[in-house]
């Protein structure tokens, strides 16, 4: 293809973050983000809309293998399975995500493990004013572009949770 007819439809320049994905991987998974070990955790919800619920559907389709239970939430409402054991994933490459932050603000009254994941937005200022675990993850030129860049970071610092061997991902990323 014409790369002249291809920045016609893609004015923005996405397919250059896209081209950089592998680079964007390694460099998200090698990053020096805070690692976390939640304990006793049988049930895993990824809660997430548009492009931040894909990362949700990227984790549940890897651990459908394993004895993880995992709910996808693309809506306001958790599962009422939801516990102790449970590690509720709340994602917002924004941070501005209204069902997202309805999500997380449900979880936070309940008695579960709960970590948030964001570039920013009204979900730092929530997370941070209720003693919330959140981590900052940078956003590549616009959500749909920092898919892979939240994936691996949130890989790399859910790692010792996640039970996914690392040839299985690590291959990926070379």
């Amino acid at each position: 293809m014409d790369i002249s007819i291809l920045e016609k439809y893609d004015s923005k320049k996405m397919y250059k973050i896209y081209n950089e994905w592998p680079n964007i991987a390694r460099k998200s998974f090698e990053s020096k983000q805070e690692l976390i070990d939640f304990q006793n955790i049988d049930h895993i919800v990824f809660a997430g809309m548009g492009g931040s619920g894909a990362i949700g559907d990227l984790f549940s389709a890897i651990l459908s293998k394993t004895d993880i239970h995992v709910s996808l939430i693309k809506g306001y409402l958790l599962p009422k399975t939801v516990d102790k054991n449970t590690l509720v994933i709340v994602t917002s490459v924004s941070g501005n995500t209204d069902e997202s932050l309805t999500v997380l603000k449900s979880a936070k009254k309940i008695n579960c493990n709960l970590i948030a994941f964001s570039s920013g937005g009204k979900m730092e200022k929530f997370c941070n004013n209720n003693q919330i675990i959140f981590r900052k993850i940078s956003l590549f030129h616009s959500p749909r572009t920092s898919l892979i860049n939240f994936t691996y970071s949130i890989l790399k610092i859910l790692n010792s949770i996640l039970p996914i061997e690392k040839k299985r991902y690590y291959g990926i990323i070379r």
